[in-house]
C-alpha cells in the first residue's frame, strides 16, 4: 500500500517508509492511497490483539509477522484484561485507556509504535541509527520515553514546556531510565515545542529522523483498535444489536485520538457522531462550528494539560480525508503558517459538520463533572475524561440524540490529584504524591504502581532551554 503527503508535493512511499520517517519531506502528513477493505462485522468478534494485528495489517501490509509484532508490543504490560476495558457509568459508557504502563491513553500506541519503527527497518533494509524527536503536552512523552527504552538501532529525545505539564506528568518523564533517551524542558508552550519539531524536520531532512506524535502514521493506526473494542463490548452486553451506531465524545488536543475514530468509521464501523471535546483552548471547537481555525490567541494553562495546545496537527490530516485536495490542504496550511488561520470552504465544512460536533468545557465545568460523577455513580475521572464527558453531556441536552455514547477516559485520575481532590472536596494539603495518597484514602482506589513508586525516583534529565535552542540541542 503506497502512502502519500497531504500536501502532495513529496513522492509516495510504502507503509514502512512512512512509520520511518514520520512527516513527509513536504510538511506534509502520511495518509494511504485508499483505506483499506475491512470486515467489520467480523473483527468486532475478535479479541484485542487479533483486532489490533488485522487492522495494522490492512494498513501496513509491506510490515510481515503482524501478529507477533503484537503480542510483543502488549503482553504483559497493561494491569486490566483487556487494553481498554469499557465500564457502564449513568447513563454513558466510558472507554478506560490508562491501564497501561504509563496510565495514559497514549500506551495503546506507543507500546505498539517501537515494534512497528523496528520491523520498518528492517523492511527498509535500514540499519543506520533513528532519531525520536517528540514534542509532549504531558502524556506522549512518557510513554514515548518507557516504549522506546533501551531499543536497539534507536534513541528518542522528547522535549516539554517547562511548567507546562502537571508535577506528575514531568517527574515521569526525567525519571526515565535508558541509555538512548533524553528529555529537556524548553521554556515556551507545547505549540513551541511542536514548531520546534517541525523545524528541526525540515533543516535535517537526510538525518534519520522520525517522530512518536500522532504526526507518525504509526502512532495514529494503533488507535482504532479500542473504537472498535468499545463497540465489540457493547455489542456483548446486548448494549446494542449489530450494526447500531454509537457516538464517542473525545477529549482532545492535537485531533489524533478522534481522528482514530474517523479512520474506524472509514473501515465501516457503525460510528455515530464523532464529539470532539476541549478546554478553554477551544480552537478546534470554534473551527468546527465556524470553518475558521484561527490560533491567534492567548494559551491558556488549564487542570487538563494534555489539551492545552492551539495548533492541531492531526486536523490536516481530517482536511485531505474530507475535501480529497492535497493543493487545498498545502494552501491551507501555507495561510496558517503566515497569518496563523484559514477558513475552508463551505462544502467542506458541511461535510465535517455531518461527522462532527464540538463543544467546550473549562476548569470549573470539568470540576463540576468529577464531583457530579464521583457523587452520583462513585466514578472517578480525571480532568480530560470530565471534559469529555461535560461536553457528551451538553451535545446530548443540545440534540436529543439517544444512541449510545461512549466517553473516552484518556488518564488516571492519580496523574492529576490535586484538581481531582478540589472537585471531590478532599484534602489537597502536601505535594501531588501526598495528594494521591489522600485520594486513595478517600475513593478506595488503588495508586497504579507506576505512580505510586514515582516519589524516590531520581531525576536524570535536568536540561531546560530556550524554544530558539532546540535545533543547537539536537545538532550541537
Amino acid at each position: 500500500m503506497e502512502y502519500f503527503s497531504t500536501r502532495g508535493a513529496s513522492a509516495g512511499v510504502s507503509g514502512a517508509q512512512a512509520v520511518l520517517t514520520g512527516l513527509a519531506p513536504d510538511g506534509g502528513l502520511y495518509l494511504p492511497r485508499q483505506i483499506p477493505e475491512f470486515d467489520w462485522e467480523k473483527a468486532v468478534t475478535w479479541d484485542d490483539q487479533t483486532l489490533a494485528a488485522a487492522i495494522l495489517h490492512a494498513f501496513l501490509p509491506d510490515i510481515p509477522g503482524m501478529d507477533e509484532l503484537v503480542h510483543a508490543a502488549y503482553d504483559g504490560k497493561f494491569s486490566a484484561q483487556t487494553l481498554a476495558p469499557l465500564v457502564k457509568v449513568g447513563e454513558f459508557h466510558v472507554l478506560e485507556l490508562f491501564h497501561g504502563p504509563t496510565s495514559a491513553f497514549k500506551d495503546v500506541a506507543l507500546c505498539m509504535l517501537p515494534r512497528l519503527m523496528v520491523a520498518s527497518k528492517q523492511v527498509c533494509g535500514d540499519d543506520s541509527q533513528t532519531l525520536i524527536l517528540t514534542a509532549t503536552s504531558g502524556d506522549t512523552g512518557k510513554a514515548a520515553l518507557e516504549g522506546f527504552k533501551d531499543v536497539p538501532g534507536i534513541r528518542i529525545c522528547v522535549f516539554y514546556p517547562h511548567g507546562g505539564v502537571s508535577q506528575v506528568q514531568r517527574k515521569q518523564m526525567v525519571s526515565q531510565e535508558g541509555s538512548n533517551v533524553h528529555v529537556c524542558a524548553i521554556r515556551g508552550n507545547f505549540d513551541d515545542a511542536q514548531t520546534g519539531v517541525k523545524n528541526i524536520f525540515a533543516a535535517c531532512k537526510e538525518q534519520g529522523l522520525s517522530s512518536a506524535n500522532s504526526i507518525n502514521i504509526g502512532r495514529l493506526l494503533p488507535q482504532i483498535t479500542y473504537y472498535f473494542t468499545a463497540y465489540r463490548d457493547l455489542l456483548r452486553s446486548g448494549t446494542i444489536e449489530m450494526g447500531d451506531e454509537v457516538n464517542f465524545s473525545v477529549p482532545t488536543g492535537n485531533f489524533g485520538d478522534i481522528l482514530a475514530g474517523y479512520l474506524a468509521k472509514r473501515l465501516g464501523l457503525p460510528v455515530g457522531r464523532l464529539i470532539c471535546a476541549s478546554n478553554a483552548n477551544n480552537v478546534l471547537t470554534d473551527f468546527i462550528r465556524t470553518g475558521t481555525y484561527d490560533r491567534r490567541r492567548p494559551l491558556h494553562k488549564t487542570q487538563s494539560p494534555s489539551m492545552d495546545i492551539l495548533v492541531s496537527s492531526n486536523l490536516e490530516r481530517l482536511l485531505y480525508l474530507m475535501s480529497g485536495d492535497t493543493n487545498l490542504v498545502a494552501g491551507l496550511m501555507q495561510q496558517l503558517s503566515d497569518s496563523g488561520s484559514y477558513c475552508v470552504p463551505p462544502q467542506l465544512l458541511e461535510q465535517i459538520q455531518a461527522q462532527f460536533w464540538a463543544g467546550w468545557s473549562d476548569d470549573a465545568g470539568a470540576a463540576n463533572a468529577i464531583g457530579k460523577v464521583w457523587a452520583e455513580n462513585r466514578y472517578l475521572c480525571d480532568p480530560h475524561t470530565a471534559t469529555g464527558w461535560a461536553v457528551a453531556e451538553d451535545y446530548v441536552n443540545q440534540t436529543d440524540d439517544t444512541r449510545p455514547m461512549v466517553v473516552l477516559s484518556t488518564a488516571s485520575p492519580y496523574k492529576f490529584p490535586a484538581a481531582v481532590l478540589a472537585a471531590i472536596g478532599g484534602d489537597q494539603s502536601g505535594d501531588e504524591y501526598a495528594q494521591m495518597e489522600h485520594l486513595s484514602a478517600i475513593t478506595g482506589l488503588t495508586i497504579p504502581k507506576n505512580l505510586a513508586n514515582l516519589r524516590t525516583k531520581p531525576e536524570r534529565h535536568t536540561d531546560v532551554i530556550d524554544k530558539d535552542q532546540m535545533m543547537h540541542y539536537i545538532l550541537g
